[in-house]
């Protein structure tokens, strides 16, 4: 843990909210009905500039509890803290959150154990654990891959517990595991796909199926062979796509908006790999679009806790 800087938790998180906060004007829009270049707002939700929605609320949630360390229940509390009572949202309203979410936040309140709270249908494979799960990279740095699954799959079965999630989940993990550790994102996505290709034990051969598409090379698809959905498979390929085809956090996030449809997951997905891989510099996150962003302070505020847990 020694390794991990400061700036690189920062940017994770900040990379995350930076790119929700640009996408949510335009989410549910049709790609090609519009462009966004900087960051806007009102659109869709009516929210002012640099309001994020439950993308980064979920993603803070995560990271103040892992400030204090590995809970589920905690993790779990501050979920309904957020459904509940607006913890961590830009402007104290929840305006935006996924029914499968929502399902497995109502279970929590109802006193089912996190672990078994998510939904599990193959029609639940939305991507809302997958924009949420970043910051983990940061627990899992000196873990085996066994037990780096395993967290994993526990973290996403909060709100997501099919194999699909979990597994989407995990790879946008080790690849932010390997971008951590200073990997060029080029060399480190083909070696993620290498292992893959090669079979994972904790992840059966149908569900590794289904990420046939990234494995090959996403790079290597048009724009128009790129899906913007809610579906976790869609928004992973798609982040994916933008980060490896794009040389910064700005292109990369608004490569990701302008996709169209669910525009904030997108983008913040994106962002958390950009935002890992280019930090603060020149082709980092750009400055100005931090100070629009709303209640930008507290955000650094909670990554500030989580360095500590590590330091």
């Amino acid at each position: 843990m020694a390794n991990i800087a400061a700036k690189q938790v920062e940017a994770i998180i900040m990379g995350v909210a930076v790119g929700d906060a640009l996408g949510v004007p335009a989410e549910f829009q049709q790609r090609g009905t519009f462009t966004i270049t900087d960051m806007v707002g009102f659109g869709t939700h009516n929210q002012p500039p640099g309001t994020w929605s439950d993308d980064t609320s979920l993603t803070l949630c995560l990271a103040d509890s892992l400030s204090r360390g590995f809970d589920l229940n905690d993790i779990a509390r501050n979920f309904i803290k957020w459904y509940d009572k607006c913890a961590f949202t830009a402007h104290e309203t929840v305006f935006d959150i996924g029914i499968s979410t929502s399902k497995a936040i109502n279970r929590l309140k109802a006193g089912v154990a996190p672990e078994k709270a998510g939904c599990a249908g193959a029609n639940q494979n939305g991507n809302g654990s997958l924009m949420r799960t970043a910051p983990l990279v940061f627990y899992l740095a000196d873990k085996p891959e066994a037990e780096r699954y395993a967290l994993t799959k526990a973290v996403s079965s909060i709100t997501h517990a099919h194999p699909v999630s979990v597994a989407s989940c995990f790879f946008h993990l080790e690849y932010l595991l390997k971008l951590l550790g200073g990997m060029d994102k080029d060399a480190a996505y083909a070696q993620l796909c290498a292992e893959f290709r090669e079979g994972k034990p904790h992840i059966s051969n149908d569900t590794l199926g289904r990420f046939a598409r990234l494995l090959r090379d996403i790079r290597l698809l048009p724009e128009s062979a790129i899906k913007s959905s809610g579906f976790v498979i869609d928004t992973l390929e798609a982040a994916f796509w933008c980060f490896l085809t794009t040389d910064s956090y700005r292109n990369a996030v608004l490569k990701a908006v302008n996709l169209g449809e669910d525009t904030d997951t997108t983008a913040a997905v994106t962002g958390a790999l950009a935002g890992l891989y280019y930090g603060f510099d020149e082709r980092g996150i750009p400055s100005e679009w931090i100070r629009k962003l709303a209640r930008f302070e507290d955000i650094f505020a909670v990554a500030d806790s989580l360095v500590q847990r590590f330091r």
